[in-house]
């Protein structure tokens, strides 16, 4: 194939994709019939947790980046090593540069208490790192 044929290729392409229509699953109110109290519960606990160490907002917004960096945000990365699995927790990129496990950890017990299965661990993660950024400012880290 010749450069100008690449190049006709990349930018069909891009066409393509940006007339394509996205049906985003997404929402903020997903758990409001399941667990309604979910949201505010992981909020208690990451707003405890950035109030013992101001730094663990930044841990958790970057355990969560870790997390969804190689195949999405799967919560793979809270995962422990088995005899069978190598953990990413362990893996290389992520050893010693990565922490705020356990405040997942509390905040996925916390959740568990009023609505045992029903919120993943992904999401747990996610909204700890979307209140985490929140919580920053809040905390006046400059005073």
């Amino acid at each position: 194939m010749t450069s100008s044929n690449n190049s006709f290729v990349a930018i069909f392409s891009l066409l393509l994709l940006s007339t394509m229509q996205c049906h985003a699953q997404l929402s903020s109110t997903f758990y409001d019939r399941t667990c309604p109290n979910a949201l505010t519960t992981i909020r208690t606990s990451i707003r405890q947790a950035i109030s013992r160490e101001r730094r663990m907002a930044a841990s958790l917004i970057r355990l969560h980046f870790h997390d969804c960096f190689v195949q999405g945000c799967d919560a793979s990365l809270l995962l422990d090593e088995t005899p069978t699995i190598v953990s990413e927790k362990t893996a290389l990129p992520n050893l010693g540069s990565v922490r705020g496990f356990g405040i997942i950890e509390d905040a996925k017990r916390e959740v568990e208490k009023t609505c045992p299965g029903i919120v993943s661990c992904a999401d747990i993660l996610a909204v700890a790192a979307r209140d985490a950024s929140t919580l920053v400012s809040e905390f006046h880290f400059f005073t």
